[in-house]
C-alpha cells in the first residue's frame, strides 16, 4: 500500500474508533469529570513512573547498543529514543522509528543496520512482556462474557504472536534465508539498490544474533519487564489520581489493552485506537462508561504530552548539536 494510501486508511480508522468511543457517550458528562479536577500528587507520582519507565528503555536500548560503542552513555542513547517518541506522536507511519534507525546512526556511531535490529528487539520484546500483561489481567479480573470478549478469545492468537517474537529473539538465524530473499528480491531494482539491502541486512543479522547469547536476553527482558511495570503503575496512579472512578484497578488491564491496539494503523498518536480499546477495558472491570472514558481521555493526554515535549526538546538538541558541528567543520 502506497504511503498516502496508508495514511489515509489509518485516519479513517481513527476516526470511526474515535467514534465507537464517544458514541452513548454524555460528552457533556465527561468533560464535567475531568474538570472536577485531579489529585495532583497521584498525577505527579504517575509522571514520575512514566520517567522511570523510560529510564528503563534508554537503558535497555544503551545495553544493546553498548557492544559496538562502549562510549555510550545515559544522555546520548536517550535524546534519539525520545526524540523518536516525538516524531511518533506527531507523524504518521511511525516516522519516528525510520529517523532513529536511520536518522541517528551517525550521532550513536553504530550502522544503521545495526540501530535497526536493536529497534526491531525493542519491539519484540515489548510485544512479549504487554501480551503477557494481558494474560495476567484477563486472569486477574472477572469480565464474563462482556465486550471484552473478543480480546480473550484473541488470546491464542496474541500468545502465538509472543511465541514467534521469542522464537526469533532466541534463534535469529533463522531469519537468515528471509534476509537473503530480500537482498536478490532488491536486485530487480538495480545492484546499488541490492548492495544497499545488503549493507544494512548483514549488520541487522549479526547484531540480533549478537544480542540472543544468554547473557545479553535475561538482562534486556528484566528491562522491558521493569519499563512496562513502571509504564502499568503510571496508568494505575492516574486512575488514583480521578476521585470519580470508582475501580481504578482497571488501569492494569487498559494498559495492555490500549497498547496493544496501536498496533492497528491509526492517526499521528493513536488517537481512536488507543481510547476505543482503554474504555472497553475500564469498562468491562466495571467502571461507569462516562467515567472511563474520562480516564482514558486523561490518561492519553498524560502519556501524549510529557513526552511529546521531551522528546521534541531531545530533536532540537540534536539538530542544534548537528548544525554546531558542521559549523566548526568548515
Amino acid at each position: 500500500m502506497k504511503p498516502r494510501l496508508q495514511l489515509l486508511a489509518g485516519l479513517g480508522l481513527a476516526g470511526f474508533f474515535l467514534w465507537l468511543t464517544l458514541r452513548g457517550v454524555d460528552r457533556t458528562s465527561v468533560l464535567q469529570l475531568v474538570a472536577q479536577g485531579f489529585s495532583v500528587a497521584w498525577l505527579a507520582l504517575a509522571l514520575g513512573f512514566l520517567a522511570l519507565g523510560y529510564s528503563c528503555r534508554i537503558l535497555r536500548w544503551r545495553r544493546m547498543l553498548q557492544p559496538l560503542n562502549p562510549d555510550l552513555g545515559m544522555m546520548h542513547c536517550g535524546i534519539p529514543l525520545l526524540a523518536s517518541m516525538a516524531v511518533n506522536n506527531l507523524l504518521p507511519l511511525r516516522a519516528g522509528d525510520m529517523l532513529r534507525c536511520f536518522g541517528f546512526s551517525n550521532w550513536l556511531q553504530v550502522p544503521s543496520g545495526a540501530v535497526l535490529a536493536t529497534v526491531l528487539v525493542e519491539r519484540a520484546l515489548d510485544m512479549v512482556v504487554v501480551i503477557l500483561a494481558l494474560g495476567l489481567a484477563l486472569r486477574f479480573f472477572s469480565l464474563g462474557g462482556g465486550a471484552l470478549g473478543m480480546v480473550q478469545y484473541s488470546g491464542i492468537l496474541l500468545f502465538a504472536l509472543a511465541a514467534i517474537s521469542l522464537l526469533l529473539l532466541l534463534r535469529p538465524a533463522l531469519l537468515a534465508p528471509v534476509l537473503a530473499r530480500l537482498t536478490r528480491l532488491a536486485g530487480i531494482l538495480g545492484p546499488d539498490r541490492q548492495a544497499r539491502v545488503e549493507n544494512h541486512c548483514q549488520p541487522l543479522l549479526d547484531t540480533l544474533i549478537r544480542l540472543s547469547n544468554r547473557g545479553a536476553m535475561p538482562c534486556l527482558m528484566g528491562y522491558s519487564v521493569l519499563a512496562w511495570l513502571f509504564e502499568g503503575a503510571s496508568y494505575w496512579a492516574i486512575a488514583r489520581s480521578l476521585s470519580t472512578l470508582p475501580l481504578p484497578e482497571a488501569a492494569w488491564l487498559a494498559m495492555p489493552v490500549g497498547t496493544l491496539a496501536t498496533l492497528l494503523p491509526s492517526s499521528p498518536g493513536h488517537v481512536g485506537t488507543f481510547d476505543y480499546f482503554a474504555q472497553l477495558a475500564t469498562v468491562a472491570v466495571g467502571n461507569p462508561l462516562a467515567e472511563a472514558t474520562a480516564y482514558v481521555l486523561v490518561v492519553h493526554v498524560a502519556l501524549w504530552l510529557p513526552t511529546t515535549l521531551i522528546g521534541a526538546i531531545c530533536l532540537l538538541i540534536w539538530v542544534w548539536r548537528g548544525a554546531a558541528a558542521g559549523n566548526n567543520q568548515r
